[in-house]
Order: structure tokens, then C-alpha cells, then sequence
């Protein structure tokens, strides 16, 4: 395949298109078809791939998104850091729409989904103790500081399967439990980068309080159209963070995450 790439980009709820001049390549996978073709362009002398985890014109739900063909449609590019957008509702009050999450935890309760590459012969038991890029991580929030953005280095967010928003019990739950934010797409995607020895990073935006906050009555449960809105007045605030970040991301990991199979197989 003549077109690579070695940083990878998901775009999330509301961000569909991104690389101006892009060439548009098509991946052949063994688990499908991904959400999409790619696209690949030059930043700044990096050759970067993006591709719109919920197709081009967000037809796909959380739930149905095929993450084993987009993580294998990626590395099959060349690619070994992957920076996932996406829009995920504030569990906690100090959390407020526009507010970008760099999480560092996930909690999984999807059910059904594909995540592993591994189903046998071959079994493999990959460590998930820190599942984001410890070195990514890093970078995202020095560039978020440098860009005055309203920011948290690290959190929780808890990974539900969607396509349906949260039930009041079920946000007082994870409230409670001292999650921080909620979300559908992170699971299993981090895992399977994980899986193929690529670096991942979660950008989170906040658009919404989930389905209120507890003895706020003026905080209404989310509704589509208002995450929607909101993404739409601060998803640029994503674009630059991600312009200044990917010139900087280094050459040569500082981090484990290429070295995640050493020791995993049985």
C-alpha cells in the first residue's frame, strides 16, 4: 500500500471532516468494513490519518461502529499513535460543558462487542492497568495549558453501550461511584490499539450533564439536539488543540505502550 500514515485521528460526535487536501484510501480489513475510507494528508511534515468513527455522516451508533476494522484500518496505514476525540456527558458538578477531559481510566459496561483480536488459538492476556498514553497524555495537556483551555489531566470515564443516554438511576450510580464522565465509544477502541502495540490517547469533551445533577433541578437531562449545539461551538477549540499537538508528538515513544504484548501471551 503506497499511502502511510504514523499518527492516527477518530473523529467523534461532530467531527467529520478535518484534513484539507486529503487523499481518500480504502482498507480492506479481516474484521470488515471500517466506518469509512481515510483520509491522509500532511501537518507540519507528519503524515496524519483521519477517519470519522461514526461514518462520514454519523449513520453509525456507538453500539455498531466496527472499532476492530477501524483500529486494524489504521495500523494497516502505517499507524502507531491514535488520538481519539469524542463527546462524553460531566458525571460530577465541577465538570462543565466545553470542559476537556484527558482521561486516564476507563470503566467498561458495554456489552456484546468485539474487543479483542485474539479469540484462539493464539490467547493473549493484555494489561490494561494504564490504558492511555502516559506520554500522549502528557503532551495533550501541556498544548491544552499553552491554548488556556478548561482542562483536567486525568479522570475516569465510564464507557456505556449506548445508542440510548443514561437513566437518572443509572447517572446518580456512576456519580456516586466518583466517575467522572460518561461516554460510548472509548470501549473497546483503547484496548484494541492496545492489542496491535499503538499508542492511544482520549480527548473528552464535555457537552452535557448527563441526566442532570443530583439537587440541581435547573440542569435538564441531555438531549441530542443540545449535544449537538454544543459541539458544534467548541469543536474548534479540538481542531487547534489537535494542530499544535501533532508537530509535537515525538518521533520515537518515550512510552511502553509498542511494547504492550511483551509478556501477554500464554
Amino acid at each position: 500500500m503506497s499511502s502511510t500514515a504514523e499518527i492516527g485521528v477518530f473523529g467523534g460526535s461532530g467531527f467529520y471532516e478535518w484534513l484539507d487536501g486529503a487523499e481518500e484510501v480504502r482498507v480492506d480489513t479481516p474484521y470488515g468494513a471500517p466506518s469509512g475510507p481515510l483520509e491522509v494528508a500532511d501537518i507540519a511534515g507528519r503524515r496524519v490519518a483521519f477517519m470519522p468513527r461514526h461514518g462520514p455522516k454519523h449513520e453509525i451508533p456507538a453500539p455498531f461502529v466496527n472499532y476492530r476494522a477501524n483500529v486494524w484500518a489504521m495500523r494497516q496505514l502505517g499507524v502507531r499513535r491514535i488520538i481519539g476525540p469524542s463527546a462524553v456527558g460531566s458525571l460530577q458538578p465541577d465538570l462543565h460543558p466545553g470542559d476537556l477531559m484527558i482521561c486516564d481510566q476507563f470503566i467498561d459496561r458495554t456489552t456484546g462487542r468485539a474487543d479483542t483480536y485474539y479469540r484462539g488459538p493464539d490467547v493473549v492476556h493484555i494489561s490494561a492497568a494504564d490504558p492511555y498514553c502516559p506520554e500522549l497524555r502528557a503532551l495533550a495537556g501541556r498544548i491544552a495549558g499553552q491554548q488556556s483551555l478548561r482542562w483536567r489531566p486525568a479522570g475516569t470515564v465510564v464507557v456505556v453501550q449506548g445508542p440510548r443516554f443514561s437513566t437518572r438511576a443509572e447517572s446518580r450510580w456512576y456519580s456516586r461511584m466518583g466517575w467522572d464522565i460518561v461516554g460510548m465509544t472509548q470501549y473497546p477502541e483503547v484496548i484494541l490499539a492496545r492489542e496491535l502495540e499503538m499508542c492511544y490517547v482520549n480527548l473528552s469533551l464535555v457537552t452535557d450533564y448527563d441526566a442532570g445533577l443530583e439537587g440541581v433541578p435547573e440542569v435538564r437531562a441531555v438531549q441530542a439536539h443540545e449535544v449537538m449545539r454544543v459541539l458544534a461551538e467548541n469543536i474548534v477549540r479540538v481542531r487547534d488543540l489537535l494542530a499544535a499537538m501533532i508537530p509535537m508528538v515525538p518521533a520515537e515513544p518515550g512510552c511502553n505502550c509498542q511494547r504492550s504484548l511483551e509478556g501477554a501471551r500464554l
